[in-house]
């Protein structure tokens, strides 16, 4: 099997469009909550998210494509062309054949379902567009990407809600393994912000209400959560087998060594008693990397700041890590992007890989009132220093689905 090395990087969250204003916002503790723009929510309990601020989807294709594509294909491509960037990797005629793309989505082009629903009630069926399904559906993300990029290897949208791109990214590893490609394009993208999903998500009661304090909103660990915070964003990772890294020169950022992906067989929307799925997925993901629990220094934990998740995750590390639980540092880094759904597992991925990089773990904000039941050492409102060797990043979506990734530092 094939060494799979990290090469490019790309981010777009509410706390910044592009990887080094995102990463350095990240790292101070900013959050990107805040009162919801582009539809009248008077009629809504819930008035605030960690919505895209300022973006300019011209920087990265023409305005016909911006047209013709749902705005989370606009934060795919996004993510995915600052990745390659990056990366330095130049798709030609030559190497095209070789380089895949996996990029998944909870939801998919949900601005443009709604839209055109409203088309269709007010104006009739005939002023439908004609890219609607295009621009709808989630396969649409990886097929553009690759029509823009040039990539004609592998080509796949996963769909496992919030662990969606926890798969991608670990699909795409087992891909360059068994010799299918030699680079991947891979993560997520999601802009979930409409009134549909709020409404949804909020009469499942999955939400925060906390309208009075949206920064504070979201607070992973914390005994007074009262729900997660609705986040769009994107998140993409460069991945290539080492040998093929190593003959262009490229820049390697980190060793991708393990991926697990597990089910809970239990409920559609709560984790299976003591994250017995998630255990399995961690176990299985450090057995695939040759490692030990105690040599993991950082978890990018799930953490989306409800109750059934975080004190179940906790759980799950406990019975995964042992004693060594307590010695982990761990954050959610939600508190500040606010829950990106499918897109949440690459957002996190390249964050676990950025503080590998640079030896800085970000914090959770907004723990202020420890859960007695979460009494693990979550990086408490401030962002730590530290060397980071090997980092693990937990995804868990509704439907029982559960993805771990492990990172670690890069060494011939």
């Amino acid at each position: 099997m094939s060494r799979v090395v990290v090469t490019g990087l790309g981010l777009v969250t509410s706390v910044g469009n592009d990887l080094a204003t995102a990463w350095e916002a990240l790292c101070q503790g900013k959050s990107g909550v805040s009162q919801i723009a582009g539809y009248d929510d008077s009629r809504f309990r819930v008035h605030f998210g960690a919505q895209i601020k300022d973006f300019d989807p011209t920087l990265y294709m023409d305005r016909k494509e911006v047209r013709r594509n749902d705005p989370y294909e606009h934060l795919a491509i996004a993510s995915a062309k600052q990745a390659l960037a990056q990366s330095g990797l130049q798709i030609t005629d030559e190497n095209a054949d070789d380089v895949g793309v996996y990029i998944g989505s909870g939801i998919g082009g949900l601005v443009t379902l709604h839209d055109q629903f409203r088309v269709l009630f007010e104006k009739g069926p005939d002023r439908i567009s004609p890219f609607f399904i295009n621009m709808m559906i989630i396969d649409g993300a990886p097929g553009i990407v690759s029509i823009l990029t040039g990539a004609r290897g592998p080509n796949w949208a996963a769909v496992s809600a919030c662990a969606t791109s926890g798969n991608t990214i670990g699909e795409a590893w087992e891909t360059i393994r068994r010799g299918d490609a030699k680079a991947m394009i891979a993560g997520g993208a999601e802009k979930g912000i409409t009134p549909i999903s709020m409404g949804a998500f909020d009469n499942m009661h999955a939400l925060s209400r906390r309208n009075d304090d949206p920064q504070g909103a979201s607070r992973p660990f914390d005994a007074t959560r009262d729900g997660f915070v609705m986040g769009e964003g994107s998140g993409m990772l460069i991945l290539e087998d080492l040998a093929f890294a190593q003959a262009r020169g490229a820049t390697i950022l980190a060793e991708l060594v393990g991926y697990a992906s597990t089910g809970d067989a239990y409920h559609v929307t709560e984790p299976s008693p003591g994250g017995t799925g998630l255990v399995r997925a961690m176990r299985r993901a450090l057995e695939k990397a040759n490692l030990r629990p105690d040599q993991v220094d950082y978890i990018n934990a799930h953490g989306t700041s409800t109750q059934f998740n975080d004190r179940v995750e906790t759980v799950a590390i406990k019975t995964c890590f042992g004693d060594y639980a307590y010695r982990l540092a761990i954050s959610s880094t939600k508190s500040m992007t606010g829950h990106t759904l499918g897109a949440a597992g690459a957002v996190e991925g390249v964050i676990s890989v950025m503080a590998i990089q640079t030896g800085i773990m970000p914090p959770t904000i907004n723990l202020h009132h420890p859960d007695p039941d979460c009494d693990l050492d979550y990086i408490p409102n401030e962002a730590r220093q530290s060397s980071v060797n090997i980092a693990m990043s937990n995804s868990m979506g509704f439907g029982g689905h559960n993805a771990c990734l492990i990172f670690k530092r890069y060494e011939e």
